[in-house]
């Protein structure tokens, strides 16, 4: 499915290889099988205790393999001898039994069954959605189990990163699938990117009414269920997009423009949100009103502690002002803050 560069979860999922027992089939079978071009003098993954070699096994582990990995020093091998086992319904196969894998909470082994699939179909619509959600479920179990702390962190950041992609791709490729938007939407949202959010479910709901409909395997209360959640969620989006809508037009260059959208957020039930304050202070400090774009600063940190995009800003204000002192003040907070917890930076998150 991926370039091998931009793999970002194979070295989560390659350790389940490590179970995996290797060896070469004998001569006569190979031959028997009609196998011997393409697996001759190559491990494959085999099941003890089977006794009597399955093909089937041997499909299912050797999709499990390129799945898990795919620049596995015999992968291109596994993936012809899958297609010569299987036929048309190989990655049907393996969408199949990836999705049995997801049934039973083992999203693991249904990403590494469904990758192997997409291997064979990179433009499978079962497979990417799937998929999808396989990454989206392990990242969010994981998020809930630990958190972001426990070294899980930059885990949870790429099966999520993995899963957004993937829906991505997928609402590309097959854009009249109701489904693909739904969660996409979703992850829009929880990167903070209203926008993307609102025009996803839009789409959400177009393809999920009337001929337009070509959702996944689901009845009329379900779908309809689903629409009225969309639709208070958009309706839940209106001020969250307006607010995204003056930030962009203060980092285009709009400060008046951009000032004038946030000024009526200033009390309102958005006022806790940090992006919000710092926003007006890159207006009001680009306007030349120091004072102004001080305090919202200030606010920044009331809501954001430890961010050093704010304390950076005031410390510029205050020595463009002449006040050393706070100048002096706001840098060695920054100090403190990177060398004695990280750098806790947050522009752009």
């Amino acid at each position: 499915m991926e370039e091998s560069n931009k793999d970002r979860i194979s070295e989560y999922l390659s350790p389940r290889i490590k179970d995996m027992m290797f060896a070469e089939l004998s001569r006569d079978w190979l031959d028997r099988t009609g196998a011997a071009e393409i697996l001759g003098g190559v491990a494959v993954p085999v099941n003890t205790d089977a006794g009597e070699i399955d093909v089937r096994d041997i499909v299912l582990d050797m999709a499990r393999v390129i799945g898990g990995d795919p620049l596995f020093v015999y992968a291109g091998s596994y993936a012809d001898f899958i297609r010569r086992a299987a036929g048309d319904e190989a990655a049907a196969l393996l969408i199949s039994e990836g999705a049995k894998s997801a049934d039973r909470g083992d999203f693991e082994d249904a990403c590494m069954l469904l990758r192997a699939a997409l291997r064979l179909e990179p433009r499978s619509r079962e497979a990417l959605y799937l998929y999808a959600r396989a990454c989206k479920e392990i990242s969010d179990m994981d998020a809930a189990a630990f958190g972001e702390g426990e070294g899980s962190g930059e885990r949870i950041g790429m099966f999520k990163a993995e899963s957004m992609e993937t829906f991505e791709l997928l609402t590309m490729i097959h854009p009249e699938f109701a489904m693909g938007y739904y969660f996409l939407g979703y992850a829009y949202l929880n990167m903070g990117l209203y926008l993307k959010a609102q025009l996803t479910w839009q789409d959400f709901m177009k393809y999920s009414s009337g001929a337009e409909n070509e959702t996944h395997e689901m009845d009329d209360d379900m779908l309809a269920s689903l629409r009225e959640e969309i639709s208070g969620r958009l309706e839940e989006l209106t001020d969250p997009v307006e607010i995204e809508r003056g930030c962009n037009l203060v980092m285009s260059g709009d400060f008046q423009g951009g000032k004038a959208v946030l000024d009526a957020y200033r009390e309102s039930s958005y006022a806790g949100w940090w992006p919000l304050w710092y926003c007006l202070g890159t207006a009001e400090s680009a306007l030349g009103n120091a004072n102004e774009a001080a305090e919202c600063y200030k606010t920044v940190l009331k809501l954001s502690p430890r961010n050093t995009d704010a304390m950076e800003e005031l410390a510029v204000i205050y020595a463009m002002s002449g006040d050393e002192e706070n100048a002096s003040k706001y840098r060695k907070k920054i100090e403190i803050v990177r060398n004695g917890s990280g750098d806790y930076t947050t522009r752009g998150k």
